[in-house]
């Protein structure tokens, strides 16, 4: 198999390791790990998603002062949340060994604790394919499949040929494009709603966290003591403020309308369809394993009451828009932000649909029962974004989930109190660190964030609001053949978004 056999990997192969010495630690946080301060008293988290509500959590723990949740929507789960659905991908599968272990340590929560009950943890494996035309997302297979190998070296099985993969998954289109990859049965995927659901349920409990609804318009910042910029609190859509010794910004795709992220982090769209099954084809398609082919992006998750998930872990869309400069007096600045209430472009109903004839052909023409966009915050690494604002006095940053930061909801907040406190490991904070190196533009100016990890594949550049206007003006009598017309999705209410832009 090129994608594996063919690069000399064995079932001994060492654990894969960083080039980057510890020496490469930024100076700003060789000072912070020898130091442990204490926390300040009043904690404010903008965001309750797996960032803000993880962190609560743990400071609900760790911290005797006071802690404040700050949520846009009335209710938790918000469900316009990235990590509210009806599955996410639990997977220790990363090309990187820091990233694994981590997620090694989330999988163990979700498989021994209440994280993993009521549907939250379903054991059915992932299988991680490439074709046989693109070396790059060979590079991620082959280094996931070491560090998985040592990690779980008894749930992993080695396929391959592209009839290895469809003996593991017996639905896979004979037509299938790949060369082949490997199987990790300790893999699950998750409820994701219902962990939102469980985490909030887990704080109401400790009766240790003050929740707020209310949309987070700017921050309040004090630009008088010594010239140093100095986080306050926060001032809402209706003009109520909230004050804190300390602000933590978990805003996910929204965070770049709160603090300037441009050339750091970037909002991206991901399609996402649905299609409804039988009870039989429920039946015979329960305990399939996830597929993820890195090739195309595209995974189809195992069908849960009735539903069956088809996505794509791509390059995503962009939805720039023009917004005051968050946190300065000076000109516009151009940032990409979600657009919720759309259905998913005809280009991402297709490319769902070529999974299908790829994956699953018997459902390939069923419509789709709806579709939506789901909203990452993306790095130019995939890394996170964890770490204290190097320009702005008490303002701590969690966030740039690059589409993979659901599955560490058991056990993020610590590190990222952690990385409070000064005490985060080395590895994960030089990860996390607030980069000195934002991606530029050849005129010198911040640029376009594509994250490029090796795990993501497709067209770069797509506008969010340009596809849409595709699809709208796309006819019966222009559609090509493999168009789904017969979806129930309809784009009319599209139109009406984009001509408000």
């Amino acid at each position: 198999m090129a994608a594996i056999s063919t690069l000399g990997i064995s079932p001994a192969a060492d654990f894969a390791t960083e080039d980057s010495p510890r020496s490469a630690l930024p100076a700003l946080l060789t000072t912070a790990v020898n130091m442990s301060p204490d926390l300040p008293n009043h904690i404010l988290i903008v965001g309750g998603g797996v960032f803000g509500l993880s962190t609560a959590l743990a400071l609900s723990r760790r911290h005797k002062g006071s802690i404040t949740l700050l949520e846009a929507a009335p209710a938790i789960p918000n469900p316009h949340g990235s990590s509210v659905d009806s599955s996410r991908i639990l997977r220790a599968d990363y090309a990187n060994p820091a990233y694994a272990r981590l997620a090694q340590q989330a999988l163990t929560q979700w498989r021994s604790t209440p994280w993993g009950h009521d549907g939250r943890y379903n054991r059915n494996g992932l299988v991680l394919v490439a074709s046989s035309s693109s070396s790059g997302d060979h590079t991620y297979v082959r280094k996931s499949y070491e560090n998985i190998k040592c990690l779980s070296p008894d749930a992993v099985e080695l396929l391959p040929t592209a009839s290895d993969v469809r003996r593991v998954v017996p639905g896979y289109g004979v037509a299938a494009h790949v060369s082949g990859g490997y199987v990790n049965w300790d893999s699950a995927w998750s409820d994701a709603e219902s962990a939102i659901r469980h985490a909030k349920h887990l704080l109401d409990e400790t009766g240790r966290v003050t929740f707020l609804s209310g949309q987070a318009e700017r921050l309040i910042i004090d630009h008088s003591n010594n010239n140093q910029n100095q986080v306050t609190g926060v001032e809402l859509s209706d003009g109520n403020r909230i004050s804190a010794d300390l602000v933590v910004l978990a805003t996910g795709a929204w965070t770049g309308k709160l603090v300037d992220l441009r050339g750091r982090a970037e909002a991206t769209g991901h399609p996402l369809a649905y299609l409804p099954l039988t009870d039989e084809e429920q039946r015979q398609l329960n305990d399939m394993p996830t597929v993820l082919n890195l090739s195309t992006g595209m995974f189809i998750i195992p069908p849960r009451n009735n539903e069956l998930k088809i996505g794509r872990h791509g390059y995503g869309y962009r939805n720039p828009v023009r917004i005051n400069h968050p946190t300065a007096s000076s000109a516009p600045v151009e940032v990409s932000l979600p657009l919720h209430g759309t259905s998913v472009p005809l280009e991402g109903q297709l490319a769902a649909r070529a999974a299908l004839r790829e994956m699953l052909p018997a459902l390939a023409d069923r419509p789709f029962s709806k579709t939506r966009v789901c909203w990452y915050t993306d790095t130019p690494k995939g890394d996170f974004i964890i770490s204290y604002h190097p320009e702005i006095k008490s303002l701590f940053i969690a966030t740039g989930g690059s589409g993979h930061g659901y599955k560490f909801l058991p056990v993020l907040g610590d590190k990222i109190v952690d990385a409070m406190q000064g005490i985060l490991d080395s590895d994960l904070a030089r990860l996390w660190a607030w980069t000195d190196n934002p991606v530029t533009t050849p005129a010198g100016g911040l640029g376009v964030v594509w994250t490029e990890d090796g795990s993501r594949s497709g067209a770069r550049g797509m506008l969010l609001v340009d596809e849409l206007e595709k699809s709208t003006n796309t006819s019966p009598s222009n559609c090509p053949s493999n168009c789904p017309s017969n979806s129930t999705n309809d784009n009319s209410g599209d139109a009406k978004v984009i001509s408000k832009l």
